[in-house]
């Protein structure tokens, strides 16, 4: 299923540049996380869900790389980016072998179910 993404045809050519490279360096953090490590959290601080996954992949044995970027008090405009990138509404963010597989749910699930070890396989 595509995702819906505005058409570069629709965006004026003036304001191109600055919405291609807004705050892409926290996204080029990501993605260089992601080229180093099988297992990439990303999160914020104050925020209860992203300690969850990491929980759950310590309880599993499973090494990951985490990224935090700000709180709900600060950087949420950068944070905004990865959202952007990603389609991904909320924090955490987990990567397994560059590919997003959702949130702290989702990991708890692919670990009951047996599917992330497969996936690191």
């Amino acid at each position: 299923m595509p995702r819906f993404v505005l058409s570069e045809a629709h965006i004026h050519p003036a304001i191109r540049e600055r919405i291609a490279t807004l705050n892409q360096d926290i996204v080029k953090e990501v993605q260089d996380a992601m080229v180093n490590h099988a297992v990439v959290v990303v999160g914020m601080s104050m925020n209860p869900v992203p300690r969850r996954a990491r929980k759950a992949l310590d309880a599993a044995g499973i090494a990951y790389a985490y990224l935090e970027y700000g709180s709900y008090l600060n950087t949420w405009r950068r944070r905004n980016a990865l959202k952007m990138w990603t389609g991904w509404p909320t924090f955490p963010m987990v990567f397994v072998k560059g590919t997003l597989v959702g949130g702290a749910a989702d990991l708890e699930a692919l670990i009951a179910s047996g599917e992330l070890k497969q996936l690191l396989a």
